[in-house]
């Protein structure tokens, strides 16, 4: 019952990391990435689409993304996705494709992406002790149930506890990461 419950447990944390990195791949560290507008929604025919489901999107180099539709007649409503978003980016439609050129990011700007970092680096840690004290309260409440010893219940808790502990760690070398290559000019 400890292993199945602990191997749930470490699933859903997996899943809150996973999360996490998407988001920070989202962020702008001032190098072209593709993952910045894959997940802008464009309406395409009437229907609420992904960007990524309509287009290519490359970096041929570390300053330009490249938004190349599929379907021509897509290029004016991904040129409004994109203007919508307000990612600081100015799209140049050649009739084509759309062109990204990223902007060199200022030092203030740079010093806000890595405080949005910090703001996602903290939601996931949250994420992880939310998930810490619900397996907690699994193992409490089998405790009390008789399914558990009082010995075998402190196992468990510091079991969780190590495992919460080696997420947040991940957690913060993600950040680590992501905040030097921001900041990295």
């Amino acid at each position: 019952m400890i292993e199945a419950t602990m191997q749930n447990l470490q699933q859903q944390m997996d899943k809150s990391i996973a999360s996490f990195k998407e988001a920070m791949s989202k962020l702008r560290t001032g190098r072209a990435n593709p993952g910045m507008v894959e997940t802008l929604t464009v309406n395409y025919y009437g229907t609420p689409t992904l960007m990524s489901q309509i287009a290519n999107i490359s970096a041929p180099d570390a300053r330009t993304l490249i938004v190349q539709p599929w379907d021509a007649g897509a290029l004016d409503e991904i040129e409004k996705a994109i203007q919508k978003a307000e990612l600081g980016i100015t799209p140049q439609n050649d009739g084509k494709m759309i062109r990204l050129p990223m902007p060199p990011l200022t030092e203030d700007s740079r010093k806000e992406v890595v405080k949005q970092a910090g703001n996602l680096a903290e939601e996931a840690r949250i994420a992880v002790r939310n998930i810490r004290r619900n397996g907690i309260d699994i193992f409490k409440k089998a405790q009390k149930d008789k399914e558990l010893t009082e010995d075998d219940l402190k196992k468990a808790q510091e079991k969780v506890q190590k495992l919460t502990d080696d997420f947040t760690k991940k957690v913060d070398e993600i950040l680590d990461q992501k905040s030097s290559d921001i900041m990295k000019v």
